[in-house]
């Protein structure tokens, strides 16, 4: 496994590592200034035989592949935006669940519902919750209320006696 750096880092332990074989330091005493396994510094000297300088080159790491294809991922894009109820359910609300079911259901893709948050962010989109206020709520009714009968209400505290500790 590679270590954790930047590209720079890897680059310059390469250089030294090499610089020390050409030095005349053995494999094993090479490893262990650069801190890396022999079979490193082995791997780096014979490419470097074959590739010149660019051995020296650091790659990214590739990672494991996406199962959904560019085209796919566009394709799912598409189809959320239409909305859960245009692909038979009842609420317009996607939850992962769905959006998995529907990722398989389209693209014969399998993904856990606890991974469709991290696909849902690598397309842009963000974690949403439902709204909880019922479509009919009304704020200015509520507002009046709060103002005017909020006050009457509400217990208060008799003057001249402490609170009473529960």
């Amino acid at each position: 496994m590679r270590p954790a750096g930047s590209a720079k880092w890897l680059s310059d332990r390469r250089r030294k590592a090499l610089a020390f074989l050409d030095e005349g330091h053995n494999l094993h005493e090479t490893a262990r200034l650069v801190r890396c396994d022999p079979s490193s510094v082995l791997r780096w000297r014979d490419q470097r035989a074959v590739e010149g300088e660019s051995v020296f080159e650091v790659k990214r790491a590739s990672g494991r592949p996406r199962k959904l294809t560019e085209k796919q991922r566009s394709r799912l894009t598409t189809m959320l935006l239409k909305g859960a109820m245009k692909h038979g359910y009842p609420t317009d609300l996607w939850t992962t669940q769905r959006i998995a079911d529907l990722i398989e259901k389209r693209f014969g893709v399998s993904y856990h519902r606890d991974h469709i948050g991290r696909l849902m962010a690598s397309l842009g989109w963000s974690h949403q919750k439902p709204d909880r206020r019922a479509k009919e709520r009304d704020n200015a009714a509520i507002e009046r209320w709060t103002r005017e009968e909020w006050p009457r209400v509400k217990k208060r505290r008799r003057s001249g006696r402490p609170p009473r500790l529960h």
